[in-house]
């Protein structure tokens, strides 16, 4: 290959890459035409995630269902929180929360639970309850038993937003494919773990899991939203390709047993460094399982 084609074809490569940063980023003239796209441009958004492969239950030799906590504190973690003012930053830069309420609230995300197991569904009205409190001062507490009006100043509204979300976790199931003969990972569903909302401002905050989301059903959306790339603006990534590559880090805080489905803490008590060690012990032993399956 002669150094003209090379940079023919570094050249396409380059400008497929940019169709994907900020549209129309360096041939606007007026910051109003940042983000407009041309015809061809949206025709060739206009694409669907990459489809799972059918599965035949009888080509699962082995399955374990293990559930995973993902730490936004982490750095590799990062691109899942950030950025956390997404009214100011630009309409192309979402963080992963902000993208699932605003699906719920489009009515593009209605397979919303309770839990991990999909049984109980939850509304976005239960949702909202939970993101809300309103309280009064002291003051205003005064205000109240005396029978006079509580002045506005004394009344308090409490949100959660996205960057109060303090973790991700996720449910997925591990199984080996006898006939691709491979050890295969499919993430069934994701939930934000937020501050209970009445419990945020007080010395102990407790963690709630605010909503399940089954992952399979939500994937349009996730494909349509890009996450920050850290290395390289011009070429986002999407969620769901963040995902489903597990391009982060996270433990594993439970899995599938006889002792149904107990936490690792529930056994590991008080004892951090004993719970990551059981957390490490599980994934060699899903590991492990693909390896004793070749015989040399």
């Amino acid at each position: 290959m002669n150094r003209k084609n090379l940079f023919s074809i570094v050249l396409v490569v380059v400008s497929f890459a940019s169709s994907f940063a900020q549209s129309n980023l360096l041939n606007a003239k007026t910051p109003d035409e940042i983000g407009k796209k041309t015809a061809a441009q949206l025709n060739s958004d206009n694409d669907k995630p990459l489809p799972y492969g059918y599965v035949h239950d009888r080509d699962i030799m082995f399955g374990k269902a293990v559930w995973e906590l993902i730490d936004l504190d982490e750095r590799i973690n990062f691109p899942l929180y950030y950025p956390i003012d997404t009214a100011n930053i630009g309409k192309e830069r979402r963080n992963l929360y902000d993208v699932l309420t605003k699906g719920m609230k489009e009515g593009k995300i209605t397979e919303v639970y309770t839990d991990g197991y999909f049984n109980t569904k939850k509304t976005l009205s239960d949702i909202e309850k939970s993101l809300s409190r309103i309280d009064t001062t002291d003051p205003g507490r005064e205000q109240f038993n005396a029978g006079l009006p509580i002045s506005p100043e004394y009344i308090v509204k409490i949100d959660i937003t996205g960057q109060d979300v303090d973790a991700y976790k996720i449910k997925g199931y591990w199984y080996f494919d006898k006939r691709q003969g491979e050890l295969k990972y499919r993430l069934l569903g994701i939930c934000p773990v937020t501050p209970d909302v009445y419990t945020v401002g007080k010395d102990e905050v407790d963690y709630i899991e605010l909503f399940w989301v089954y992952f399979p059903a939500v994937r349009d959306v996730l494909h349509a939203n890009n996450a920050f790339n850290d290395r390289n603006s011009a070429m986002p990534i999407s969620f769901d390709v963040l995902l489903n590559s597990r391009r982060f880090n996270a433990v594993i805080y439970q899995e599938e047993n006889v002792y149904g489905d107990r936490l690792i803490q529930d056994y590991m008590k008080d004892n951090a460094q004993m719970q990551l060690l059981e957390s490490d012990r599980i994934k060699e032993k899903i590991r492990n399982f693909e390896q004793d399956m070749w015989n040399y």
